[in-house]
């Protein structure tokens, strides 16, 4: 296959799985797209090997690390970072859904999502595309000398939002602000009156920092005479590696780098590839619609959304994690779970159980008491002090809990010393645990995993010698997952 051909084969690929993103087989991808078998394989190889995409027996699965090229697009753009903040202020001053959007081709396409918890709540995800006749952010690209849309049921019985632009230095309009609410909280009419005014201050806001955004930072690449990253995994793996695939996609990644567009040198620079390669991997993105040029700078579209973002982005923790506990189980063949912190108490959102005579009743959802459970223990130990303090005191369960706030104290700062925190029959008698913290991309403790057996299984020591390294190895792939995911403030 010619290097063009490849890339463009691979995306096509990617469009199917982001298509139907639940459960794919590579038969299917055969059908849809009409490519050999073969080709499908290879590229599908090529995708598992890069993070892409994950084999569950014959199934195929879209991977977190596949947004880093939606996570290019939206930084290259400077949107999120500049207009977030402000978005997020308004959505908690009017308590409605607050939406950014940017035209792509005849729809538009979220680029950004801060919600309100509600009972009946918006359920649109970053990058998700809506027509633009049949909502209000549309309907700002049709009409950009509007003051305002409307937008009163266009796309969905009962939903309702205002849309107005928000213009950048030039005076285009470089995204539409909507707020988006339902007729069980007002009519169009009255979310107009009642958002509108915060919508002005917030777009004029929205205006001045994007008139304050500086040209992007010098590219960093590879050191000097470094060579193309993806030449020893061809060598590793022959022709079941489409690398021209790896390249293109490399390239695509490249826009992460900082706001703004890149240069080929740059492009060049950042992937370590050679400049030809970088151009012809440009032109072809570029006639998919995925790259736009202009006066020698090359900008990402839009449309590089489509290509798994918005199915992936709408992942729960628990969906996340989940596939590294099946691993994690299988490797130890003991149960295991990933919890939050919720109050002061422990909520599972992920578990996977060994077949056991005697086992541990717990299902998602459960909550136990923090304090008295490992996962809790590394919980407690992200929190700042003041939040610790504020924890109800312990009570006994069993004979062997920690029943003071002091000794409770000591076990966390222990916990946060060792990385890790055992419990030892605090919850339940006969129950032992031990687990480590999982961090989001800001470094910040989300959750906790964890492993837990019956006493006469193992000892402490045991949980320490033959189950923390396989804990920790969990964690750690769960938090390169993480890395590419927006968590939202019910994970923190």
């Amino acid at each position: 296959m010619e290097p063009a051909g490849t890339l463009e084969r691979g995306l096509a690929v990617l469009r199917v799985l982001a298509a139907e993103p639940r459960r794919t087989r590579a038969t299917d991808l055969v059908r849809v797209t009409g490519l050999a078998r073969s080709t499908v394989d290879r590229v599908l190889s090529t995708l598992a090997r890069l993070g892409y995409v994950r084999m569950e027996e014959r199934d195929v699965l879209l991977a977190p690390p596949l947004m880093e090229l939606g996570e290019a697009y939206l930084t290259a753009s400077g949107l999120p970072a500049a207009l977030g903040p402000h978005a997020e202020r308004l959505a908690g001053e009017l308590e409605e859904s607050v939406s950014l959007s940017v035209r792509d081709g005849d729809g538009v396409r979220f680029v950004g999502q801060h919600t309100r918890r509600r009972t009946m709540s918006v359920a649109f995800r970053v990058g998700d595309l809506l027509p633009a006749g049949r909502c209000a952010a549309g309907l700002v690209f049709l009409d950009p000398r509007a003051p305002y849309t409307v937008d009163d049921q266009l796309i969905e019985p009962g939903l309702i939002a205002v849309a107005m632009p928000v213009r950048g230095p030039g005076g285009e309009v470089a995204c539409a602000l909507s707020v988006v609410s339902h007729t069980s909280r007002h009519t169009a009419a009255g979310l107009a009156e009642h958002a509108l005014p915060s919508m002005r201050a917030t777009a004029a806001r929205m205006e001045a920092a994007l008139a304050e955004q500086t040209g992007p930072p010098p590219p960093a690449g590879p050191p000097p005479g470094a060579a193309d990253p993806t030449r020893a995994v061809k060598d590793e793996l022959g022709a079941g590696y489409l690398q021209s695939l790896a390249r293109g996609l490399a390239v695509l990644a490249a826009f992460g780098t900082g706001p703004g567009g890149l240069s080929l040198a740059a492009v060049a620079k950042i992937t370590g590839l050679p400049r030809a390669t970088a151009r012809r991997a440009l032109l072809t993105l570029e006639r998919l619609g995925y790259v736009a040029e202009r006066e020698g700078r090359f900008t990402p579209l839009p449309k590089v959304l489509e290509l798994g973002y918005a199915h992936l982005s709408g992942r729960t923790l628990g969906e996340i994690v989940q596939p590294h506990l099946a691993d994690l189980v299988a490797r130890v063949r003991q149960s295991a779970s990933v919890a939050v912190l919720s109050g002061d108490d422990v909520l599972y959102v992920a578990r996977v159980p060994t077949v056991s005579i005697m086992s541990v009743d717990i299902t998602v959802g459960t909550r136990f008491p923090a304090y008295a459970t490992s996962m809790g223990r590394v919980l407690l130990a992200g929190l700042p002090e003041e939040s610790l303090a504020a924890i109800a005191p312990p009570r006994r369960l069993t004979r062997h809990t920690v029943a003071s706030p002091g000794e409770l104290a000591e076990a966390v700062r222990r916990a946060a010393k060792d990385g890790y925190a055992l419990v030892d029959q605090e919850l339940e008698e006969g129950v032992r645990s031990i687990a480590v913290p999982v961090r989001g991309r800001d470094g910040r403790v989300v959750a906790a995993v964890n492993v837990a057996t019956h006493a006469s299984r193992a000892t402490p020591a045991d949980l320490v010698r033959d189950l923390l390294p396989a804990l920790t190895e969990a964690a750690a792939r769960m938090e390169a997952d993480l890395a590419h995911v927006r968590a939202p403030s019910s994970w923190r």
